[in-house]
């Protein structure tokens, strides 16, 4: 996601030192999110990124850790909720930093998306090693990002040193019959292997990317753990800032986020 990780370029609050609990193989780990409505996530799995000051990228809202914005539905559901009252905008920022993270294997969410000009969700991954590695040395794979101007696109991006923002190495898919990811939940993926990380939905590959996907002399960052995040945004430089036909509350809704 650009402007998280151009914020994460200048450091973000809560960020961990915490060194993996994953080996380098592919490893079986969920959250199906079962449990009782309005209960937050699992804290053995999930913490926080919390606050505002626009995230590097002139974003509008603040991240927290309340029921109002992050929650389970009581249905199987996480809910990451965004509002707004007056002017400021609230939303969540959840990550497994510091308590799992991933280097092979199939890494898949299925979700159902907000829409909106200047709504921004994503369903990414940061190395491992970072603040300690800072962005974009660390490594990032954005495996669904979209912008809300655009409700039938999906964005696959890697970010790494020499190919990052808006230079980073991206792949687009877009929903046939004028379909909107708000219409229904789709699934989300990578496939990762050495050297290799293709991008999916609904089971479609539509980008693959290698060393030789990357710009000449670039750096390969990412055959180590990762991991992985899910937000939503308002505004930014990338998809601008809600207008007058943009509608509050918006919500994301994940059924699931699987590793295997």
């Amino acid at each position: 996601m650009l402007g998280a990780l151009l914020a994460a370029c200048g450091g973000k609050p809560g960020g961990s030192t915490a060194p993996s609990t994953t080996s380098p193989a592919a490893e079986s780990w969920s959250d199906e999110f079962n449990g009782p409505a309005n209960a937050l996530p699992d804290a053995t799995k999930w913490t926080y990124d919390i606050g505002g000051g626009g995230w590097g990228n002139q974003e509008l809202e603040s991240y927290t850790n309340l029921p109002q914005n992050v929650h389970l539905d009581g249905s199987g559901h996480l809910v990451i909720h965004v509002d707004k009252t007056g002017s400021s905008y609230t939303s969540a920022r959840i990550k497994t930093q510091g308590l799992f993270s991933a280097q092979y294997g199939r890494i898949e969410a299925r979700l159902r998306l907000p829409f909106g000009q200047g709504i921004w969700p994503a369903f990414w991954m940061l190395g491992a090693d970072f603040p300690g590695t800072p962005w974009p040395q660390c490594g990032e794979i954005d495996i669904m990002e979209n912008v809300g101007r655009e409700p039938s696109i999906n964005h696959g991006s890697v970010h790494g040193p020499g190919y990052s923002g808006g230079n980073s190495v991206t792949g687009l898919f877009t929903l046939p019959g004028a379909a909107r990811f708000a219409d229904d939940f789709h699934v989300f993926a990578i496939q990762r292997s050495p050297q290799t990380i293709a991008f999916s939905v609904d089971g479609v590959t539509y980008k693959t990317v290698t060393p030789a996907s990357l710009p000449a002399g670039a750096p390969w960052v990412f055959d180590k753990p990762f991991f992985l995040i899910l937000n939503v945004a308002v505004g930014g430089t990338f998809p601008g800032n809600p207008d007058a036909a943009t509608t509050f509350p918006q919500e994301m809704i994940v059924d699931y986020v699987r590793v295997q």
